[in-house]
């Protein structure tokens, strides 16, 4: 028996090598669009939980106490949701990249001195973060305000203050959120797949991970207001995994790509290792005298000075060895355009 199941095996192993990068291809979107749209169906499912949890009169930080509570619940699950799958749609959706994903900082780029006058209807700042900006407009850090109350443009976050607002919040700007939801969810179709595209968002996200931990330094990082930069983090890194994994059968079939994929699984493991091992959902305290040109030695011995050089070490392009090194030497090695940063 044991040795019937040995050349069972190698017969398997033996029918997936002798695969053609045609079908090697083929097998990757089939796999891809289908792990990416469970994830798709959760953000959409998360949009609609918000949106029924909102009230329709003023927010009371006490008699909606259990509102608040379930709709920062189902906006941390579209987070978890997106993140899982950005680095492979975007690239290929950037229009609906930017209407769901933009900053506060992006938007007031686009509106200008003007800003956004009503924060809670479906123009001006929209989008995931548009809506976190109110659901934690009580607990924004002072950081994130000094920041923000320096760009043009710029308003208070608040609450609904009234009827007006609370159903522009629920029926406009979430309303919107759940039709961009599905559009990207129902554009997600095997046709549509640009794996080499997908697979270049996938090495710039793991690159973007330094610029997350760096932005948390002057309160412009990207979920700012919930102050859960280190869980989107891990998202990130949970999604990026769950798609690398596709391609892996492919990688694994070219000479050297066992090596190769390898050392990319092992640098997953040590950035998940480092994510895992720090507390709750927040960057670390950052040093009130820290500079990413010129740390001090005593600022890199604190927990966000360690976190900022792990993962600065990890993801560094040009560093071989590096996830981002490694990941664009099999970019190369499958006919994919490398990522390079700043492009």
């Amino acid at each position: 028996m044991k040795k019937r199941a040995l050349l069972s095996i190698a017969a398997a192993a033996a029918a997936c090598s002798d695969k053609s990068d045609a079908e090697f291809k083929a097998d990757v979107v089939a796999a891809m669009h289908d792990s990416i749209a469970a994830d798709l169906a959760d953000l959409v499912q998360a949009a609609r939980d918000l949106q029924a949890a909102a009230p329709v009169h003023a927010w009371s930080t006490t008699a909606d106490a259990a509102a608040i509570a379930a709709m920062r619940d189902a906006w941390k699950r579209t987070r978890v949701a997106y993140e899982h799958v950005e680095g492979a749609t975007a690239p290929i959706f950037g229009d609906l990249d930017v209407t769901l994903d933009a900053r506060y900082d992006d938007y007031l780029v686009l509106l200008g001195t003007a800003g956004d006058p009503n924060a809670f209807d479906a123009t001006g700042v929209t989008g995931m973060h548009g809506i976190e900006r109110i659901l934690y407009a009580p607990d924004i850090r002072p950081e994130v305000i000094a920041f923000e109350t320096a760009l043009p443009g710029y308003r208070p976050a608040a609450y609904p203050r009234n009827a007006d607002e609370a159903i522009g919040f629920k029926t406009a700007l979430v309303e919107k959120l759940i039709t961009d939801t599905m559009s990207l969810h129902d554009q997600w179709q095997p046709a549509a797949i640009d794996i080499g595209a997908a697979y270049q968002g996938l090495v710039g996200l793991m690159n973007e991970q330094k610029e997350k931990v760096n932005l948390a330094a002057t309160g412009e990082e990207e979920s700012r207001y919930a102050n859960l930069t280190l869980f989107d983090l891990r998202n990130n890194l949970a999604g990026t995994r769950k798609v690398y994994e596709v391609f892996r059968p492919w990688i694994r079939s070219h000479p050297g790509g066992g090596e190769s994929d390898a050392a990319i699984v092992a640098k997953f493991g040590a950035l998940d290792a480092l994510y895992a091992a720090l507390p709750g959902d927040a960057i670390p305290v950052v040093p009130d005298d820290w500079s990413s040109d010129q740390p001090t030695p005593a600022n890199l011995a604190t927990p966000f000075g360690m976190l900022w050089q792990a993962v600065r070490d990890a993801v560094e392009p040009g560093t071989d060895g590096s996830v981002v090194f490694e990941m664009n030497q099999v970019a190369t090695m499958l006919g994919f355009p490398e990522f390079i940063e700043g492009q």
